[in-house]
């Protein structure tokens, strides 16, 4: 029997890509109001900083590897001995405008009649600094007493220590298809993916369902029973609200 459904954060709960643009728009104005070294400088190069330094630091804490590209920002206008104060500033205006989609709040309401509900990330998106405070039941953060990301096992079973059930009464909803599906599905829980964006569905994995919006949660739960039957029959593949099973 399904107990407990777990969340991802960010791009999952939380629309983190205009807090993340408002943050680097904040570090921007205030690199240009600092130097002239700055004019030139673009949104585009700090949003690609990211991505450069990604690769190898994909392990590290979030805030550790967007310190890094912070620094590498910085460094295009000769900033880089104030890495800290702009770090500040660019995590006081994230943190600022993260919100929850607008699709959230009800669902959760709903689904919390029905089940316990779990936060469990990679990222540094805290349910109390982004407007989910209260709204879950537990919540696991990777490298907290030094907890590995995800996709690592390890992270799926703080998950299942934390909800306190059997792997198998718990589903793991998420956006990412390696992080939120196919690593949830090697670590005995079930999955829902949340294809927000109508990507098509990869090869050689199926979630047990897949919901365009986390309104649609509550109805792929309740049909859960019956991808069991035909799982049971020996018919492959789980429930897709979006019209393909």
């Amino acid at each position: 029997m399904l107990t407990t459904v777990v969340f991802d954060a960010d791009e999952t709960l939380l629309d983190l890509r205009p807090a993340v643009t408002g943050g680097l728009i904040a570090v921007l104005d205030e690199m240009r109001r600092r130097t002239p070294a700055a004019a030139e400088v673009t949104l585009d190069e700090l949003e690609s900083d990211w991505g450069a330094v990604f690769g190898e630091l994909a392990a590290a804490p979030v805030m550790e590897i967007r310190r890094a590209a912070l620094a590498r920002s910085l460094a295009r206008a000769e900033l880089g001995d104030h890495l800290d104060e702009f770090a500040a500033l660019f995590f006081a205006r994230r943190f600022a405008l993260t919100r929850p989609f607008p699709d959230v709040p009800a669902a959760l309401a709903t689904l919390r009649d029905s089940y316990t509900l779990g936060f469990a990330t990679n990222g540094n998106s805290r349910a109390e600094r982004c407007g989910l405070v209260g709204e879950f039941a537990f919540e696991v953060y990777a490298h907290e007493n030094g907890l590995p990301k995800k996709p690592a096992l390890e992270f799926y079973a703080a998950v299942v220590s934390a909800a306190g059930v059997p792997a198998e009464q718990i589903v793991y909803v998420g956006d990412s298809w390696e992080h939120d599906v196919v690593a949830p599905r090697r670590a005995g829980l079930r999955s829902v993916w949340l294809n927000r964006a109508g990507l098509p569905r990869p090869l050689g994995h199926t979630p047990d369902a897949e919901v365009s919006t986390v309104a649609d949660l509550s109805a792929a739960l309740a049909l859960f029973a019956e991808a069991e039957i035909r799982r049971h029959n020996g018919r492959s593949g789980g429930v897709n609200l979006l019209g393909a099973v």
